[in-house]
């Protein structure tokens, strides 16, 4: 868990860390244990009016992907820089024309020990097609979860950051 003065300095530094001409506009840096993730805005390509949405939607697709074949290097000089800095490997992804798409991330496995009723519901998941295997299951579970308990979540994360402001005044910090 991060501090929110933690999460502004991150954000800070990759925006004054990227080129200028990298994004449109620098839209989300967010970080974990594991990872960091910066996604940033790039400009949607410009097509005729009246075009398909299957020709709108190709023209997304080879846009984001030429952003990324061409601004491989710079965005690899940076990961490497934020990486030995903050401890961290790096993503990146965009949004492009109201699309947004990751590159390669992090997929971090986690160790969990489940009781017979739990693996019973990852098991139904499985059998109704919802997923493949126990682990695209859960992770569905996370997903479904977190989308039904932002407001609860978002509490919570305020007050972790809460209590890392008062431990930070506690005994053990470090006086000026």
């Amino acid at each position: 868990m991060i501090t929110q003065e933690q999460r502004d300095k991150l954000r800070g530094w990759f925006a004054g860390r990227l080129p200028d001409d990298l994004f449109e506009e620098l839209v989300e840096v967010t970080a974990d244990r594991e990872e960091v993730t910066v996604v940033g805005r790039i400009p949607g390509p410009r097509l005729a009016d009246g075009v398909s949405d299957a020709e709108r939607e190709a023209a997304v697709q080879g846009r984001i992907q030429e952003f990324r074949e061409r601004t491989r290097e710079s965005r690899m000089a940076v990961a490497r820089e934020a990486e030995h800095r903050f401890g961290h490997k790096v993503s990146w992804g965009v949004e492009c024309d109201g699309r947004r798409a990751l590159f390669t991330h992090v997929a971090a496995p986690v160790m969990t020990r489940l009781r017979q009723p739990e693996r019973q519901v990852l098991d139904t998941l499985i059998a109704g097609g919802v997923a493949r295997s126990r682990s695209e299951a859960l992770a569905w579970c996370v997903r479904l979860v977190q989308k039904h308990t932002d407001d609860w979540l978002a509490e919570l994360r305020e007050s972790l950051e809460h209590v890392e402001r008062v431990r930070a005044q506690g005994p053990d910090s470090e006086e000026d």
